[in-house]
């Protein structure tokens, strides 16, 4: 079992003992999504690495943000509110996002050993970045990043 997985699985247990009703629900969906996750890798019994757990974390995460955007823009603001307090629990799963400075000197480093100088190299500058972030960023936010610098 991954450190992540077993993480999560102390924390059901945690949240269990606690009565901590909305962490609880929150982590079952997770452990749910990782289940899923793992028979669509290989079958009942299969174990995600890290790697594999953080990205559907990242997809739960996701997941949630549109949901509250939804949310929010129909008036329904205490579902957002749900929602978000949600994101935040999840959130404790994944490593700490990188600040605007890291992800701009990323892009930078990036877009010197590329060598890239228009935007027809994005592509390249994009698969470097998001390896190097490893997670640590939206792909929507280094994708504007690198589109600033090219452009």
């Amino acid at each position: 079992m991954s450190s992540l997985t077993t993480q999560i699985q102390e924390d059901l247990k945690t949240a269990m003992k606690a009565k901590d009703r909305e962490r609880l629900a929150v982590i079952r969906a997770l452990k749910t999504a990782l289940t899923n996750a793992a028979i669509e890798k290989g079958g009942l019994g299969t174990e995600l690495d890290d790697a594999e757990a953080m990205a559907v974390v990242r997809k739960q995460v996701k997941q949630r943000q549109d949901s509250a955007t939804q949310f929010k823009d129909a008036g329904r603001d205490e579902l957002a509110a749900k929602e978000e307090s949600e994101i935040a629990i999840l959130e404790t799963y994944l490593p700490a996002a990188l600040s605007a400075e890291e992800v701009t000197q990323l892009v930078d480093a990036a877009v010197a050993e590329t060598g890239a100088s228009s935007k027809a190299d994005m592509g390249k500058v994009m698969k470097l970045v998001q390896e190097r972030a490893a997670g640590r960023a939206d792909g929507r936010t280094l994708s504007q990043e690198v589109a600033k610098r090219l452009s």
